[in-house]
């Protein structure tokens, strides 16, 4: 694993993390930050060919009401 995708995937756990916790709060403003950020970040990866389907249950984000 290359140094950008480790640091991908570190930002991606930890926006998920910040998005469970804003799910849990009810915070809609927070949900769809941390959302737009997961989005964005396998955008960018899967855009340098690099397999995210690992990486993030997609599940969460169609339960925040902001899925793909």
């Amino acid at each position: 694993m290359s140094e950008f995708e480790a640091e991908l995937r570190s930002k991606v756990s930890e926006a998920e993390e910040m998005l469970k916790q804003a799910v849990e709060a009810g915070h809609e403003y927070e949900i769809h930050l941390h959302s737009a950020r997961i989005r964005d970040l396998l955008d960018r990866a899967g855009q340098h060919g690099i397999d995210t389907t690992r990486w993030f249950d997609p599940a969460l984000l169609e339960n925040s009401g902001l899925g793909r």
